[in-house]
């Protein structure tokens, strides 16, 4: 997008109206604020929906392949934002890209408040899926359309909008896990409303605070373009459709052969994702530059996920069969960990933004902030042995896991909303949105990664479990931090 593009639409944005941000951060922090309440509300049962006996309401799937099918749904729900990041750099727009996925998380959730069979589940999360990579990107990416590249308050803005992911994350684990534990149709319900709200609140604002954020294909095709890519999507999808039909009688597609295709995926994905913009005519030698200084933090980000997600996974199986959950007479629900992570953000994201503001440019460096957020990860799971250190093999006080949830979300106040912002400043013109699915697919590449470890926890391994993970990136933390000059320099202006 040239820079007088730019220019325009940061003009055609109301730029006061929402806590000294522009107008439109208003539309854009509520409208992900609900696609959260849904998304978080739904992953805060699903877990304990699968591996659950029928008899209570669930699938009745055993429990590591619950943990490893709930990482490979996470790992595709940030895949799927290559297909989302595409489409609106080359089709789409952001605007309708972020429209037509809210409408696709919807009806995934209906699926699933419907009482079904297995197969309904996977319906509903391949539309969920599908939905999430249209809208979770592209909204992220006309975040960064709304403030020009000097605005100083870009990482405050996004540092804001970052804690309205997070209150619709905290809220929904409260209101969608009480009554789901319950009854997990219903459950699922509440999270296809939120989608609801969320979409009538985008539509009804976007044209008076938006103006024309989103709504310019980046990287627009020819006709002659349209008509190859179609035409080689459409072969593609048969072909494909033919292999699976073909392996999965044979015994050659398994789920555990599955697995390891999405590990690799994960991996493989982001390479050629990086070697095409950074080879591409249409990426200036300044970006490469850069490009070369975001591949460093890519990798910082992915060992960061591979802790970060797992509270949704191993803790949250660690809180429903390791934790007490009749603590100070209360009667804990498992799945009211899970607003944890949200609810501290809420609490210290302002005051990360306010510091960011405050310290201008004696503020870290962006690989310096993350080196920190790595440590903060690491601490995290090593606070998290220690109660099986001491205590063996009883139940563990949920103090404990308070404090893990804690640590970690310091470490993520340091590294996802910096990310965000690094990436909106990093990207080649021609890929803006595709750059911002590239930020999304380190998480993918987590979760797949995760999906092969988690088979590796036991309650007899989790001191080694915890310990192995929990220092591998306290490691990476130190590499990176002595490399952040060097990384520093590639960014050619950008801090």
């Amino acid at each position: 997008m040239p820079a007088i593009d730019k220019q325009k639409i940061v003009e055609s944005v109301p730029q006061k109206g929402f806590f000294g941000h522009p107008k439109g951060l208003f539309t854009l922090f509520f409208t992900e604020f609900w696609e959260r309440f849904s998304y978080y509300g739904m992953k805060a049962i699903l877990v304990f929906y699968m591996y659950y006996e029928v008899t209570r309401g669930g699938l009745g799937f055993p429990e590591g392949t619950a943990l490893a099918i709930v990482s490979i749904y996470g790992s595709l729900v940030y895949m799927s934002g290559i297909i989302g990041g595409w489409l609106a750099d080359r089709l789409l727009g952001t605007s309708r890209a972020v429209f037509y996925g809210g409408i696709l998380i919807m009806f995934g959730h209906l699926v699933l408040a419907v009482p079904g069979n297995v197969a309904l589940f996977f319906v509903s999360m391949v539309l969920i899926v599908l939905g999430t990579g249209l809208l979770k990107p592209n909204v992220s990416s006309v975040v960064g359309e709304i403030y020009s590249e000097q605005d100083t308050r870009r990482d405050s803005g996004f540092s804001i909008f970052y804690m309205g992911i997070n209150l619709g994350g905290f809220l929904s684990p409260l209101i969608v896990g009480t009554v789901g534990m319950k009854n997990f149709h219903l459950g699922f319900g509440l999270a296809a409303i939120g989608m609801f709200l969320g979409l009538v609140l985008f539509v009804s604002t976007k044209k008076k605070n938006l103006g024309l954020a989103g709504t310019v294909v980046a990287n627009p095709m020819s006709p002659a373009e349209k008509k190859k890519v179609f035409t080689i999507m459409g072969i593609g999808i048969v072909v494909a459709a033919i292999l699976v039909a073909i392996a999965i009688p044979a015994g050659l597609l398994t789920f555990s052969t599955f697995i390891k295709l999405i590990g690799v995926l994960g991996l493989l994905i982001p390479t050629i994702y990086f070697i095409v913009m950074y080879r591409s005519p249409k990426t200036t030698a300044v970006e490469r530059s850069r490009l070369v200084a975001y591949i460093p933090l890519f990798i910082a980000a992915i060992m960061f996920w591979a802790i970060q997600e797992q509270g949704s996974t191993i803790l949250a199986n660690y809180a429903d069969k390791r934790t007490q959950l009749d603590f100070m007479g209360l009667n804990i629900s498992p799945a009211w960990f899970q607003s944890l992570n949200p609810l501290f953000i809420i609490i210290f994201a302002p005051i990360f933004a306010w510091l960011w503001m405050r310290l201008g440019n004696r503020q870290p460096t962006i690989p310096k902030k993350f080196s920190l957020g790595l440590l903060f990860a690491g601490l995290s799971f090593l606070v998290i042995l220690l109660p099986a250190y001491f205590g063996g093999g009883a139940l563990v006080n949920p103090l404990w896991l308070v404090l893990s949830y804690f640590i970690v979300v310091v470490g993520e106040l340091c590294l996802s909303p910096v990310g965000l912002s690094a990436t909106t400043k990093l990207a080649p013109a021609a890929f803006t949105a595709q750059t911002m699915s590239l930020w999304f697919l380190s998480n993918a590449a987590a979760q797949a990664i995760n999906a092969q470890i988690v088979k590796f926890y036991t309650p007899e391994t989790e001191m080694l479990y915890f310990g192995v993970i929990g220092g591998a990136a306290i490691v990476l933390s130190l590499l990176l931090y002595v490399l952040s000059p060097k990384i520093q320099s590639y960014m050619k202006g950008i801090k």
